[in-house]
């Protein structure tokens, strides 16, 4: 269904790609919903990261959907506008993989008599990374290069990822039994961490009624291509964000690391990546301009994940949340 895009001044209008765009946004998110029900929050902020250009860390306990989530964006990105889905790979994360079981590993060949390269399941499109948190610190730091450069070094030769290449990675509550914590410097390549939750009574009840991972899933058909996801990031950088927000996030940041109930605060990358994730939400949002409310909304998935707090019973997500009103707050429009 065919959408308006909100303008950032009364009586002008929008770019006929930003149109275009905001209703591809809303398509995804419908396609997911056929999947995932009741969830809408969360598939907006998954929807960001992936125009935004990020990775998504999805932390809950299993039986929610991760694995079904992941592959739902998968099928509704084809190769080409009439080809089948992209490539999607799964690495089930356990105590006994290994580095190359990730990213590949040079082989000896016979007949050519030389070293042949063979890539791991990180070449791929949309790539999840099933329990990341119960494998080593050594094998999470395989995805460190690949997440944050997107390319793959084996030997002494680097290998570049395709343009579109989207982590999922699920991980397990740091309290279950048989986990390893993600070390800082591997969660902060991640552009956001969600939660999907329980769901409510009745959306559980239609979930046991029609068994979508099953009945539903093989059924989705693409609803875009590759081309328009990467053209979707271009028309997001183009969205308007006023230098007083860009404000609010620097302070924000600045904010986190004298605060007294944190012990290491965030970096400057995570001011960058709130104003760019603020840019693809505003575009699923329906609006070619970004508002306060979009960093309100966001912060906690963008910016709690990259906190460590001196007291570990305190929910970083409400204290980011509270120092970004506090910020806001000050700015005069």
């Amino acid at each position: 269904m065919k959408k308006t895009l909100h303008n950032e001044k009364p009586g002008t209008e929008s770019p006929p790609a930003l149109e275009q765009f905001y209703n591809l946004t809303e398509s995804f998110i419908e396609g997911l919903e056929r999947v995932i029900r009741g969830k809408r929050s969360a598939l907006e902020l998954l929807v960001t990261s992936l125009i935004a250009g990020g990775h998504v860390l999805i932390e809950d306990v299993p039986g929610l959907g991760k694995t079904t989530l992941a592959k739902s964006v998968a099928r509704l990105i084809s190769n080409s506008r009439r080809g089948g889905p992209v490539t999607f790979r799964r690495i089930q994360f356990t105590p006994d993989l290994l580095p190359y079981d990730i990213t590949g590993v040079d082989v000896f060949d016979p007949k050519s008599r030389k070293f042949v390269f063979l890539p791991g399941p990180v070449f791929t499109n949309v790539l999840l990374a099933d329990e990341i948190n119960r494998t080593t610190p050594k094998v999470q730091s395989a995805l460190l290069e690949v997440m944050a450069e997107s390319q793959v070094t084996v030997g002494n030769k680097t290998y570049t990822m395709e343009p579109l290449f989207f982590v999922i990675a699920t991980q397990n509550p740091v309290e279950t039994e048989g986990t390893y914590p993600l070390p800082l410097a591997q969660i902060d390549r991640f552009l956001m961490k969600i939660t999907l939750g329980y769901p409510d009574k009745e959306t559980e009840f239609t979930i046991v009624r029609d068994d979508p991972a099953s009945k539903v899933l093989p059924n989705i058909k693409s609803i875009c291509s590759k081309r328009e996801v990467l053209k979707a990031r271009e028309a997001a950088e183009t969205i308007f964000c006023d230098e007083r927000l860009m404000q609010a996030a620097v302070a924000l940041s600045a904010a986190t690391r004298r605060h007294r109930g944190v012990e290491l605060g965030c970096s400057p990358r995570a001011s960058l990546m709130l104003i760019k994730s603020a840019r693809a939400y505003a575009l699923v949002k329906g609006r070619n301009y970004c508002i306060d409310q979009d960093l309100i909304d966001l912060v906690p998935a963008v910016m709690a994940h990259r906190l460590r707090l001196k007291d570990v019973r305190i929910d970083p997500a409400l204290l980011v949340r509270e120092i970004v009103l506090d910020e806001l707050s000050r700015i005069n429009y």
